[in-house]
């Protein structure tokens, strides 16, 4: 199943509570909005959203720092 930017961001809001205006393109970890449990539970969601295995090499900030990159991410995976 394909993961989109909009679910990720809604699970970012809701179920993360971050707040703010999140957008395809904001950033996550490089300004601090996320820690590093919230990166834990971020990274559990992609791998069942998704149908992913996430490895300790591919959390990076190319690969996670933004919502965009987190589906683009996952679609390949």
């Amino acid at each position: 199943m394909a993961l989109t930017t909009e679910r990720l961001i809604a699970h970012l809001k809701e179920t993360l509570q971050l707040e703010g205006e999140v957008e395809a393109d904001t950033p996550l970890f490089s300004t601090g909005a996320l820690d590093s449990v919230a990166m834990v539970n971020l990274i559990a969601f992609v791998e069942e959203a998704a149908g992913v295995q996430v490895r300790a090499e591919d959390v990076t900030l190319e690969n996670f720092d933004t919502p965009e990159r987190i589906a683009r991410f996952a679609g390949r995976a």
